[in-house]
């Protein structure tokens, strides 16, 4: 395994496993006791998954120490605000059943996420979040919260992938010293993605899968990663990328498939603003 250092010099896996849509918890505590046993170590999950359970009874069940875990939740949007937050992330602790967090992130760019922060900065001086940080926040909003905190964020976790690369974004954050990390990096097979040709042809020359190329292509890049899947042997595929190198003919090549532009939504749109606050405002029950 392949390390990132974060701003505070904790180190944090560059590949791990996403549980994002596995809400059945039978079959999550499934998925991340298979991933586990692959070798995965760095866990991501969310309140608004409704899975922070299962991940618990997974790492429980695992026999895994605890310190050889790297776990990460977020706090939603109804949990916003100093207490609500503070209180919710006490919550994850009890479900997931753990005396400390590697990493909590801020889920979204909505409600009061600065009192949701000062509630993450304060958790962090305490010991009981390693590394705090933000997801879904774009410059804007990335570079004020950075102006306007005690704690630089440690990571902004944003939609990455082949068709959407974050190079303007990336910089910024490589500017203020926060970590990139991906969410969807097969682009949830949007833009018929599996049979890109052109990841085709790059992955065929060192006997690699579509996936495996992208999972590498973002690696080179510093970029961390947590590809979900159900399926063990896609597990180990995706967990087998650290054998191979791209070329820098290879990077260039794959460089000019990014759009620039999301492949699912953008926290800019007034409407998807508008549909993710009311559904925030619903809450988790």
């Amino acid at each position: 395994m392949e390390y990132v250092t974060l701003n505070n010099g904790v180190q944090m896996p560059i590949l791990g496993y996403g549980v994002y849509q596995i809400p059945d918890h039978e079959e999550c505590e499934r998925c991340v006791l298979d991933a586990i046993h692959v070798g995965y170590r760095s866990i991501d999950t969310a309140q608004a998954y409704r899975n922070e359970e299962a991940v618990g009874r997974a790492i429980k069940a695992s026999g895994v120490a605890r310190e050889e875990f790297f776990i990460t939740t977020k706090v939603w949007i109804s949990n916003a605000g100093y207490e609500k937050a503070k209180a919710s992330v006490k919550e994850s602790l009890r479900k997931l059943q753990l005396d400390y967090l590697d990493l909590v992130l801020i889920h979204q760019p909505f409600n009061d996420y600065y009192g949701t922060y000062r509630a993450l900065e304060e958790l962090y001086k305490e010991g009981i979040i390693r590394a705090i940080g933000v997801s879904n926040f774009y410059p804007d909003r990335y570079i004020d919260l950075v102006k306007f905190s005690e704690v630089v964020p440690a990571v902004n976790q944003v939609e990455t992938h082949v068709f959407n690369q974050q190079t303007a974004a990336h910089e910024i954050m490589k500017k203020y010293n926060t970590q990139i990390e991906s969410w969807g990096p097969f682009a949830e097979g949007k833009n018929n993605f599996f049979t890109n040709p052109t990841l085709e042809e790059i992955g065929g020359k060192y006997g690699k899968s579509v996936a495996q190329t992208a999972l590498r292509y973002l690696i080179q890049r510093g970029v961390v990663v947590i590809p979900k899947t159900v399926s063990k042997e896609r597990m180990e595929q995706n967990f087998n990328v650290f054998d191979f190198e791209l070329t820098a003919g290879d990077m260039e090549t794959i460089a000019a498939l990014d759009t620039g532009e999301s492949s699912f939504f953008s926290h800019a749109d007034p409407q998807t603003v508008e549909f993710m606050t009311d559904y925030g405002k619903k809450g988790l029950e």
